[in-house]
């Protein structure tokens, strides 16, 4: 969020999703370096992250960013307006590439060869601790008790790995939400720049991060576009249009009989880094159905998770148990296909609101309720149900992965053009 000097915003917040910022950050990349910049933020510079985005803003409207006083995140914005207090938490340095991930604070020099002003950078606080007390204006406005403690927050992947109840290193969150990925907890530094390094919100530690654009909203994407008829009987079938769509792809077998899909949705972001990519289904035929479609775009998805996976182990990370999160752990048949994917089991949590709840965690242990994090833990986290990855399907999918794989490959000429 864009603030002038009387706390107003100035300008549309850009989401991730928003890669516009494409030509000016190959212009900083070739002006200062790749190497330079990954070598302080541990990320490699991208339109998908926040300093591209302040850097379009400057050069396509500076009558705007001459105006900025303070850049704050979604929840630094929100901790504005509850206590008055402009600060950011560690795990959203992530997004800027002035930020020393290693050593967790601002590298003023990196930020002025970016162009980026080191007073509109906010103060750094831990995700833990209470910054401030709701006003009396915040308690008019939303119902809560003027006093109440304001804690710093989070990043959402962060808190959802959280929720999730990874905290110790060589834990793996799956993140089925609108976007997809993995969360590989991790004690020690260890940047890769196919995939996302953050701060975790447990001190100490590190999330080494696989983030797709194709996610949960994949389904979103084919239930809009792809069932209506599903939505009109609802009420004859007392089943929802997703929940239809499940039965559809349950009927056809692993592998799609040679469809594949690629969830390039909005470009991709890891392990490919490509803002050009695009979605693509292969191997339509006239044998083909509504349901092979809707099975490879569920397979499309599992297979990004197994290449992210596959990056973070050639990284020297190593992923047991993956404990899913997200609206997409609501599918059993989801669920198992990763498992099966990806050839790793998956732990579900009784919440599939994991980043909620890892927030409420986070905010628990900031005002004292949990002693620290792993009584916090100890004392919410529990498991659903559990998916064993079946070994006798590896080689049908491994055939699709593979064709998975090829088909960027071979397309990445065409999408760029």
């Amino acid at each position: 969020m864009y603030l002038d000097e009387a706390g107003e915003v100035l300008a549309d917040a850009p989401l991730w999703l928003d890669t516009r910022a494409k030509e000016e950050c190959r212009r900083l990349n070739e002006a200062i370096g790749e190497e330079e910049i990954f070598r302080v933020a541990g990320n490699p510079l991208q339109p998908m992250y926040a300093t591209g985005k302040v850097i379009w803003l400057k050069e396509h409207h500076p009558e705007i960013f001459g105006k900025v006083a303070k850049i704050l995140s979604s929840n630094g914005y929100i901790t504005y307006k509850l206590c008055g207090e402009m600060v950011m938490d560690p795990s959203q340095g992530y997004s800027w590439h002035c930020f020393d991930i290693r050593q967790g604070y601002w590298d003023h020099e990196m930020g002025g060869k970016l162009g980026i002003p080191s007073g509109m950078l906010p103060a750094i606080v831990p995700c833990h601790q209470v910054v401030g007390r709701v006003t009396r204006e915040a308690a008019e406005q939303t119902g809560l008790l003027a006093g109440t403690e304001v804690v710093a927050g989070g990043l959402d992947a962060a808190c959802a790995t959280l929720g999730a109840g990874v905290i110790h290193a060589g834990e793996c969150q799956e993140q089925g939400g609108q976007a997809g990925g993995i969360s590989i907890c991790i004690d020690t530094y260890k940047a890769d720049p196919r995939l996302i390094l953050s701060r975790h919100v447990v001190p100490g530690t590190w999330i080494l991060q696989g983030g797709t654009t194709g996610g949960g909203g994949v389904m979103r994407w084919m239930e809009r576009e792809f069932a209506q008829y599903e939505r009109s009987r609802e009420g004859e079938t007392g089943m929802s249009s997703l929940e239809q769509l499940n039965v559809l792809a349950e009927q056809i077998p692993p592998g799609s009989e040679g469809l594949v899909f690629l969830p390039y949705m909005s470009g991709e972001r890891t392990p490919i880094w490509d803002a050009n990519a695009k979605g693509v289904f292969y191997g339509l035929d006239y044998a083909k159905t509504k349901g092979h479609m809707v099975r490879a775009a569920m397979e499309g998805v599992a297979y990004s998770i197994r290449h992210n996976i596959d990056v973070a182990e050639e990284a020297g990370c190593s992923v047991g148990t993956l404990r899913a999160t997200g609206g997409s752990a609501n599918s059993l048949l989801w669920t198992q296909m990763k498992a099966d994917i990806t050839g790793k089991d998956l732990s579900v949590p009784y919440s599939d609101m994991a980043t909620v709840l890892g927030t409420v965690l986070l905010t628990g242990v900031g005002v004292g309720v949990y002693r620290d994090f792993e009584e916090a833990v100890g004392l919410t986290i529990k498991e659903e149900r559990y998916h064993r990855a079946d070994p006798g399907l590896w080689d049908a999918y491994d055939r699709n992965y593979r064709i998975y794989r090829g088909l960027y490959q071979a397309l990445k000429g065409i999408m760029d053009r």
